[in-house]
């Protein structure tokens, strides 16, 4: 962008909002005081390297929270924000006075552009949802959206499946979501898989590549649109051999990959069980399922199918252990709102396509067929009662023993209010004296019937909206 700038006049700015887990004052407005100063700061580092401040424009000053003169030296909102940073040592007081409202923001940004001929600003942030807590989350998306000019875009890196966009952000209309995963259904899915590892790979790799075509197409689609997964795995086929495909089959889809699934479940003690439960569900129920369906789809000259439908009303419990699958990279988050049989409706998952080739016990039979022949027409479907959510829905699915457990049961024994739950279902919850985080985690459907005016689907709903934020809670 900037070796384009001069001809598209549109400034990048590169932010990374990492330290935010360090901010730990007694201010309400901290985090959004936090970000607004860290955004100040990058631009106008961002354009003082680039030298357009040789005469520094009077909005600059409103940016940088005083006045700045032709050498920029210190930053007061700079010092701010690194105030916020090391909050956590100490509870001293912050004046954050010296940053700018959302509105000044836009303002100096526009005021910037005509003077300095600049088009639009772009900023980039980078690790927005993986490092913030899921409430900082929330707020972030919501200045997100009130950032909006037109010489102010922003663009942020998302994870799919664990990130909380809030109830005034939606990312369908307030923002364009592009998917840095290649679509496997594309014509030319493997033709572009192919150019991304061409600019990488020696000339010995390109030629073993054009000599085994269709054991790379299979490994192409194993990492179902991943680039950085199959550069990876080429990289353990040098030769791309038949032999070394089913290696890799075998040693990172059918091993790894869970490994570094299941390791999470040692980091969130917490969300242990729903984690282990995800696998289960996973390894145990959907691959063989589809994996035998394919087979006989095969067979009879049919399409394939690497799609799972889930029940929009399934327990919460189960949409967070799909949540943490698509984290990981073993579920792939596709279309909500689908219709299913009896015009039921819910979301679509894709699976892992090398997870599902390492099912069989020569990966590379039947691999190629399947992924030529997909459809996400075809789809498993698991309902909102479905058989296999009674272990993880019974239980508290939290692990309260062993290493963390201590932690973990002071946690639950903090009043619900700490919980982000609306008026209405704290009331009832009171009604019911279930008065803590653990009494909210370990009540049934049938027990949240009993308050006034909650039937069966209200229940479920409310139950959905309780466990999900007692979860949020307990991993934030």
């Amino acid at each position: 962008m900037l070796d384009s700038f001069s001809a598209d006049r549109v400034f990048p700015i590169y932010v990374s909002f990492v330290r935010s887990s360090l901010i730990k004052s007694n201010d309400e407005h901290q985090f959004r005081n936090w970000m607004l100063a860290r955004l100040s700061a990058a631009a106008i580092r961002s354009l003082e390297k680039e030298g357009q401040l040789g005469s520094a424009p009077e909005s600059i000053s409103l940016l940088a929270g005083g006045i700045v003169k032709s050498t920029i030296s210190e930053l007061k909102v700079e010092n701010i924000a690194k105030a916020y940073e090391e909050s956590y040592r100490n509870s001293t007081a912050i004046d954050a006075s010296a940053v700018p409202s959302i509105e000044d923001f836009k303002d100096a940004f526009e005021d910037l552009s005509d003077k300095l001929k600049v088009k639009r600003f772009c900023f980039l942030i980078d690790e927005a949802a993986h490092i913030f807590l899921p409430e900082q989350q929330r707020q972030f998306f919501t200045m997100f959206r009130d950032l909006r000019s037109h010489c102010l875009s922003c663009n942020a890196a998302v994870y799919p499946g664990v990130t909380s966009f809030g109830e005034t952000f939606q990312p369908s209309h307030d923002a364009t979501l592009v998917h840095i995963e290649r679509d496997v259904l594309d014509p030319k899915y493997v033709e572009n898989m192919r150019e991304i590892v061409e600019k990488q790979a020696d000339s010995t790799t390109q030629r073993k590549i054009a000599q085994n075509g269709r054991n790379f197409s299979i490994l192409a689609y194993a990492c179902s649109g991943n680039p950085r997964i199959l550069l990876k795995t080429l990289d353990s086929a040098p030769s791309v051999s038949t032999s070394e495909i089913n290696e890799i089959m075998r040693n990172y889809y059918r091993s790894a990959i869970w490994s570094e699934h299941s390791a999470l479940g040692e980091k969130y003690l917490g969300h242990r069980d729903v984690i282990d439960w995800g696998r289960e569900f996973i390894e145990s129920t959907v691959l063989p399922d589809l994996n035998s369906k394919n087979e006989s789809y095969l067979q009879n000259d049919r399409n394939t199918s690497a799609y799972i439908w889930i029940h929009r009303d399934a327990p919460e419990i189960v949409k967070e252990a799909l949540r943490i699958l698509c984290y990981t990279g073993i579920l792939i988050e596709m279309e909500a709102g689908i219709r299913a049989t009896r015009s039921e409706v819910g979301k679509r998952y894709m699976v892992n396509l090398g997870c599902l080739f390492a099912v069989n016990a020569i990966p590379t039979s039947h691999a190629f067929e399947v992924a030529k022949a997909l459809t996400p027409k075809r789809m498993a479907e698991y309902g909102a009662n479905h058989l296999t959510y009674r272990g993880l829905v019974g239980s508290a699915a939290l692990e309260r023993d062993g290493e963390g457990g201590v932690h973990l049961e002071v946690q639950l024994k903090k009043s619900v209010d700490v919980l982000d739950l609306t008026t209405w279902q704290k009331e009832k919850l009171a009604e019911l004296n279930l008065l803590k985080v653990g009494d909210v985690l370990d009540a049934t459907e049938e027990q949240l019937k009993l308050a006034r005016y909650v039937g069966d689907v209200r229940a479920r709903r409310m139950r959905n909206a309780a466990v999900a934020s007692v979860l949020e809670y307990l991993s934030g």
